[in-house]
């Protein structure tokens, strides 16, 4: 069943924003998920895009092969790579006549009380002018690694519930959760499938679907819907808001009165 309008919130990993072969941004991939999130935005649903990319983006800069090792280096990438992943998105959005707002959020903006609320006040009047899409990230150029949110997975099931979104959906280089190779297409019950998790990621990522599903059952708990699906898969996003049984689908469980 099609969802009404809603507000959503998409979180695209770094594996969906790569090429599979190589440490480049992929800009065909980047123009098509701004394409399908501008067409939901389009129908009605006010929409909040988690990104990951911008060390990659770093990487192209400084003509980096692998990730670095060491926390500098890493947080020398995001700073060079922030500005073209944002750049990329303007443009994206542009052609559809929207604008993006970036904002980057660390642990610690999340854990402060003031900073927690001044972050959802922005994100509300942000939205409330209808052709805006926030693209939010890590601010990896001064996170503390004990502290940070992973490869986005943390961050956009916090996100999630700082915007009081309806819906999060988790963009991944896997079609779903999978047991034996297979998608499991609904969960309501976080703890029996994870045992279903392969310890596998991205060369270029630093999450992974246990991860994803410790994020996910963040959100199912404080009460928004989860989807992980294939954000390589065309027309994925369009297909999840029109309630089509791609990826899996982590249910909200009913509060007892």
């Amino acid at each position: 069943m099609a969802l009404t309008p809603k507000r959503i919130v998409l979180k695209f990993g770094t594996g969906i924003l790569t090429h599979p072969e190589a440490n480049t941004l992929d800009r065909d991939q980047i123009q098509r998920l701004s394409a399908e999130v501008a067409a939901a935005v389009r129908a009605g649903h006010e929409c909040l895009v988690v990104s990951s990319g911008a060390v990659g983006a770093g990487m192209l800069i400084l003509g980096l092969q692998e990730r670095p090792g060491d926390l500098a280096g890493v947080q020398a990438c995001a700073a060079l790579g922030q500005s073209r992943l944002m750049n990329l998105y303007e443009q994206a959005f542009a052609g559809h006549g929207l604008l993006v707002a970036q904002m980057l959020l660390t642990y610690g903006d999340l854990d402060s009380r003031t900073s927690y609320e001044n972050a959802g006040n922005t994100l509300n009047r942000l939205l409330s002018e209808g052709n805006v899409v926030p693209i939010l990230n890590e601010n990896d150029s001064v996170a503390v690694e004990e502290l940070r949110f992973g490869d986005n997975d943390r961050l956009s099931s916090e996100v999630a519930m700082l915007s009081r979104a309806d819906l999060l959906i988790l963009l991944t280089s896997a079609d779903g959760l999978l047991d034996g190779g297979e998608v499991i297409p609904e969960v309501s019950d976080i703890d029996a499938v994870m045992g279903c998790v392969e310890p596998t990621k991205g060369k270029m990522s630093v999450g992974g679907m246990a991860s994803k599903l410790q994020a996910v059952k963040i959100a199912v708990d404080a009460g928004i819907p989860t989807v992980i699906a294939s954000g390589r898969a065309p027309g994925i996003v369009a297909s999840i808001l029109a309630g089509e049984p791609v990826g899996t689908r982590f249910l909200v469980k009913e509060r007892k009165a």
